[in-house]
């Protein structure tokens, strides 16, 4: 499939494979520098490297190969749904749950479960991904938004990338910040000791958390959390680099609790946990058509829900 564009006005200067890493077909910058590279994307018909500076008017030309059936079989489920429309659904995915087909997790998917609800899902993300605009770690439960048509979906990645669209987040640490509220700043990166985490390395992409205590509960802290950015892990690398693992984290943070004198009853509801105390709560983004704000929020899970009131109980007196 062949496709062409003339660059407008507000794209004047940015660069060719931040583009056309936003255009249809194309799944992400790794293959817009890939089709640039081997001179499939042309900008007014010549080739240019990936850090071109694109003007207004140039006309960018680029092909991909047509999309795949992926031989995903829909599975349905009772999908948790505070928004949808012809042009994008938001859900509220239970943690536990895998966002889209990986090794290990070849069925069970919330992919899986969107085309058992709507099998008009945008393309852009590929075949094993269909309406993935972005993910939540598989422990994390929480808000997704997931598109229906290959323009919304591009709507939404562009605010994504562009830090207009708003996540905010729960969070259970283990530890107590000195601070009722900050904002942690630092590059992430690959932890060079570890393959799995992500790290501040001098390297690294640009990563800003912002985050407000909401109660301090005996040795643990519920947390507010906002995104300003996206990174791999960013919330609980950054909160494990402040010594604040979020609870039950088995990457960053496990068994950080077991070394503590708790209460019998406190012990056993974090062992029950069996997963990260993180939940995206809110999120609110410009509708892809209409540009008019979407804000959906989702209540504690049950699990998270049911730890905080023993907490509670046993520390009354926060502070």
């Amino acid at each position: 499939m062949s496709f062409h564009e003339v660059v407008a006005l507000e794209d004047d200067r940015r660069r060719l494979d931040s583009w056309l890493a936003l255009r249809p077909g194309i799944v992400s910058r790794g293959m817009a520098r890939r089709l640039i590279e081997s001179g499939v994307a042309r900008v007014n018909g010549d080739a240019a490297p990936p850090d071109r500076k694109l003007h207004a008017g140039d006309t960018v030309t680029w092909a991909v190969d047509p999309p795949k059936d992926s031989g995903l079989i829909p599975e349905p489920y009772p999908l948790e749904i505070p928004f949808e429309d012809n042009a994008c659904i938001v859900v509220n995915k239970p943690a536990g749950m895998a966002v889209h087909p990986s090794p290990g997790h070849s069925t069970g998917t919330l992919v899986h479960h969107l085309l058992a609800h709507d099998r008009n899902l945008s393309s852009v993300g590929g075949v094993a991904r269909p309406g993935i605009v972005h993910r939540l770690d598989k422990d994390t439960s929480g808000l997704m938004v997931a598109a229906k048509t290959d323009e919304a979906h591009h709507a939404l990645a562009l605010q994504f990338q562009q830090h207009t669209a708003q996540r905010t987040y729960l969070a259970l640490v283990v530890g107590r910040p000195k601070d009722n509220k900050g904002t942690i700043v630092s590059n992430l990166g690959r932890d060079p000791a570890h393959r799995f985490r992500r790290a501040p390395v001098s390297h690294g992409k640009r990563a800003v958390t912002h985050w407000q205590v909401v109660k301090r509960l005996g040795p643990f802290t519920l947390l507010r959390l906002v995104l300003e950015t996206g990174r791999t892990h960013q919330i609980r690398a950054h909160l494990a680099h402040q010594d604040w693992p979020v609870l039950g984290d088995p990457l960053y943070g496990k068994g950080r609790h077991r070394g503590m004198s708790l209460p019998p009853p406190v012990l056993q509801g974090i062992e029950a946990l069996n997963r990260q105390a993180l939940h995206a709560a809110r999120l609110e983004f410009a509708h892809p058509v209409t540009g008019q704000r979407v804000v959906c929020h989702a209540p504690l899970p049950l699990d998270l829900a049911g730890l905080l009131e023993v907490l509670e109980k046993h520390y009354p007196k926060a502070g």
